[in-house]
């Protein structure tokens, strides 16, 4: 599954105003919910063509926009692509959630300070689940 069926998984998701979808594929399966009463909102910024982080809770938390594996790296051998105390923009790549081994990037909603990351690196995330803790800067 690529990133352009993820979209159309998740526009179905809102149009049809459902909680939850699964998709199977062969032996790939994939799940994508959304508490009731929220909106699932794509990231069109432009920034790495990635997912907004979702919903912010008081403008502190920010949640996985779909279930997967949550990474702070690109790829093993780089550094994390935040640290707790680094300034972040609107736009930001924060982390890669991997569904259907596709890597979605995570891009922060707002700006702020990166105060803690909530997951460890190669967690399974759920939809919603808490990835990072910011500070409004």
């Amino acid at each position: 599954m690529d990133l352009e069926e993820l979209k159309t998984i998740i526009a179905l998701l809102k149009e049809q105003e459902l909680t939850e979808i699964t998709i199977s594929q062969g032996e790939d399966r994939i799940t994508v919910r959304q508490p009731l009463g929220s909106a699932i909102r794509e990231d069109r910024s432009g920034v790495g063509g990635g997912f907004s982080s979702g919903a912010v809770d008081d403008g502190q938390l920010v949640r996985a926009p779909l279930v997967g594996t949550f990474y702070r790296r690109r790829a093993p051998d780089e550094p994390p692509l935040v640290e707790p105390g680094d300034r972040i923009h609107a736009g930001d790549v924060l982390c890669i959630v991997e569904a259907m081994k596709v890597m979605n990037e995570v891009a922060a909603e707002r700006s702020g300070i990166l105060r803690s990351v909530l997951v460890d690196d190669g967690a399974a995330v759920e939809f919603g689940e808490p990835l990072f803790r910011l500070e409004a800067a």
